[in-house]
Parts: C-alpha cells; sequence; structure tokens
C-alpha cells in the first residue's frame, strides 16, 4: 500500500516526524518495507485525528512514536506472538498497545476494546488507513467481552489485581507460545505493592533493560500467568 498521500497532509501546521522512525529501526531492524510504511503512516493520521477527537494529550502527540508506540513495542521484548495466537487489548484508548502489536505480528490476531466508543472510532480509522487486516476494534467494556484469547494486553488501565479478575475468564486454556498464556501490562511508577498479590507467579519487568531513552526509566511491564 502507498501512503504518500498521508504525508502531503497537515504540513503547514506539523513537521511529520519521520525521523522518529529511526527510533523504532533502532530496536526493530527486521521490519518489512510493509511494515515501515504502517508505522510511518500513524503519525500524520494521529496528528489529524487527535485536532478532531483528543485521544492523546495535545503536548504529548509529538512524541507519538517515544511515548506511544515504542512503549507498546516493549511487550515484544516480553514475548514474541506466534502465529495464530490471540490477543485482547483492554482500555486500548486510540490503539494502543494494540496496533503497534498488530502491525509487529501480523500473522497473529487482535481484538480493541474501550468503553468510549469516540477513542474506537479513531483507532478504526487508524487501522483502515494503513490496511490492518488482524485487527478488530470494538466499543465495550471488558466485562462484556465474553471471547477467549491467548493473552490480554493493556497500558495503565487500571490496578492489576481489578484486571487480572475481569480478564481470568477470556483467557484460554491452549498454549501455543513459549510463555504461558496470561496477561501483560505496561505501567509505570512503583509496582511492588500492586503485584503483592501475584508475587508468586508475576514477572516484572524494567522497560529501560529493552529501551535506553530516558522516558522508560520508570516503566514497567508486568506478567502474569492465568
Amino acid at each position: 500500500m502507498n501512503f504518500d498521500f498521508i504525508f502531503r497532509k497537515k504540513t503547514l501546521n506539523f513537521d511529520v516526524k519521520i525521523n522518529d522512525m529511526d527510533l523504532i529501526l533502532k530496536y526493530f531492524p527486521n521490519l518489512t518495507e510493509h511494515q515501515i510504511s504502517q508505522f510511518e503512516a500513524l503519525y500524520p493520521l494521529y496528528i489529524d485525528w487527535n485536532e478532531k477527537i483528543n485521544v492523546i494529550s495535545r503536548k504529548d502527540i509529538e512524541n507519538l512514536y517515544e511515548h506511544h508506540v515504542l512503549h507498546s513495542l516493549a511487550i515484544a521484548e516480553i514475548i514474541r506472538f506466534q502465529p495464530g495466537t490471540t490477543i485482547l487489548d483492554v482500555g486500548t484508548g486510540g490503539g494502543f498497545p494494540g496496533i503497534p502489536l498488530a502491525i509487529l505480528f501480523p500473522e497473529s490476531k487482535f481484538v480493541l476494546i474501550d468503553s468510549i466508543g469516540k477513542k474506537i472510532k479513531v483507532g478504526t480509522e487508524v487501522a483502515t488507513a494503513i490496511g490492518l487486516k488482524n485487527i478488530t476494534l470494538k466499543h465495550q467494556r471488558v466485562q462484556e467481552e465474553k471471547d477467549k484469547y491467548d493473552f490480554v494486553v493493556s497500558r495503565a488501565v487500571m490496578p492489576l489485581e481489578d484486571l487480572v479478575l475481569l480478564v481470568k475468564k477470556n483467557i484460554n486454556k491452549k498454549q501455543i507460545n513459549a510463555l504461558p498464556n496470561g496477561l501483560i501490562c505496561l505501567k509505570g511508577g512503583e509496582l511492588q505493592h500492586e503485584i503483592l498479590p501475584f508475587k508468586k507467579v508475576a514477572e516484572l519487568f524494567e522497560v529501560r533493560d529493552f529501551f535506553k531513552e530516558e522516558y522508560f526509566a520508570t516503566k514497567k511491564a508486568v506478567y502474569v500467568p492465568l
């Protein structure tokens, strides 16, 4: 797919930060040309949609690749999803971490849900524009989701214990990945108290061990097998 038309938009008010793609390629150098085109298209698309529906802080939108795209891809440093893996993204907002992960793992299937319809609209429009075929976005609460998945992912949606209670019904029993099926959350700050109920099974990751930029100094990921 040719995304040149996207980059001709919004050039009067914004610099399209294509150079920030170097940050993605720094850690994921083996992307296909199609994946690179999809990642490059995210910035102008989110700039455009964020003017209409605010899903990312307007002060933070210029940091899209570092603060949102690369942060989402921290999950890929914990697990490389096998083809056919099914993943539920809870509280996806405008599509994070689900959309970057769906680009990176085109042979896995992603369902992104959020209780706020206008955020799902943004994610749907972005996914459609870049031609993502392995993704479905739904306007609903996690309590309403009945299907089974290999993994649930989220980014700072709610306290870990609350999220585990809500999503454990959605985890498949059949295993196809190196890690047992479960929940992977991207979090920030001090989490020792939050993971205390799961201390015997949970694994805590420092995102700074994956990505060296200062932004990730306090970012963490938690994996809980379910």
